[in-house]
């Protein structure tokens, strides 16, 4: 049984709608992703879900549970992390795990989470004197702290510098293997490619595309690039004459070469006839952030239509 389900969930705010008929289920020990560009009702769907704001239509059920009125069960079920929340000022990052730590039955070790994030150091910091990112860290924790079977993670690392992203990432990989289920909102689409088993795109409060983010990267038709520094100066006529080659440009030292799918051996074989090796080679597949570009911009034939099922 999905642990999460969502039926034509709505969220209408004066005359704007911001959720307008979202349905979709989440199996458990998943991490569900939710894209959107800004203003698309991510937020506020999950907020829905959460049970921090009240939908005006539709049905939600988490593990069997309706948000709007299950109370305390339904808070020791969920952990929740908002986009921006505040701690008193002379709270120090210990007192707050503590304290949220004797909410629940069966928390979390408070310790153990520090350290995981790497907080350990802060822990007798007052939040004042936080940074953004430690802020953003310790907002994750405290989501965690109560050992929840549902987590809502909303832009969990925006503000942490790459590496504490990644060890976010890690702790989230963790948790897979535990039971829990993660529902995602993010921005960062390679954050949404590694972590997430599947994803949905929002856009003006509907649900626009689902499907892995493999699915979704590779729906996208558009071209693949690839870009080389060569070992000794040639006529790019020699590329643009190729069938598989759309664009040939050159960016500082390097090649830049758009076209099929077999651009690449095209091209390599074409300038090994040539006596003319490439070096630093790269080439880029199609992903997920061009399909979240395809899918939220006014071109409708980016994406195969058949990737909007939900499951």
């Amino acid at each position: 049984m999905p642990v999460i389900e969502v039926s034509d969930l709505r969220k209408v705010y004066g005359q704007r709608v911001a959720v307008d008929g979202l349905s979709f289920t989440v199996e458990p020990g998943e991490i569900f992703g939710v894209l959107g560009p800004n203003g698309a009702g991510k937020t506020t769907a999950v907020e829905c879900i959460g049970g921090l704001r009240q939908r005006d239509g539709g049905a939600i059920r988490v593990a069997g549970m309706d948000p709007a009125d299950e109370g305390g069960a339904f808070r020791e079920l969920v952990g929740i992390q908002l986009q921006e929340s505040r701690l008193p000022d002379k709270m120090s990052v210990g007192e707050a795990l503590d304290l949220y730590a004797s909410f629940y039955s069966a928390p979390h070790d408070p310790a153990e989470l520090l350290e995981r994030l790497g907080l350990i150091e802060q822990r007798k910091t007052y939040f004042a004197r936080l940074s953004g990112g430690q802020k953003q860290r310790l907002s994750v924790a405290l989501a965690l702290i109560g050992n929840p079977k549902v987590a809502i993670l909303d832009e969990l690392t925006t503000g942490l510098d790459p590496v504490a992203r990644r060890e976010v990432w890690d702790l989230l990989e963790d948790l897979r293997g535990t039971g829990v289920t993660l529902l995602l909102v993010s921005h960062f689409m390679e954050e949404a490619e590694r972590l997430c088993d599947r994803v949905i795109v929002i856009d003006h409060g509907r649900i626009i595309a689902a499907d892995t983010p493999e699915g979704l990267a590779a729906s996208v038709q558009a071209d693949q690039k690839m870009s080389f520094v060569p070992s000794a100066p040639f006529d790019l006529a020699v590329l643009r004459a190729l069938p598989d080659v759309h664009s040939v440009s050159i960016t500082a030292e390097r090649v830049v070469v758009t076209g099929t799918d077999n651009v690449a051996s095209a091209v390599i074989i074409a300038l090994h006839e040539r006596s003319i090796s490439v070096g630093r080679l790269r080439v880029d597949q199609p992903s997920l952030d061009d399909a979240f570009v395809a899918l939220t911009s006014d071109d409708e034939e980016a994406v195969a239509p058949e990737r909007t099922a939900v499951r």
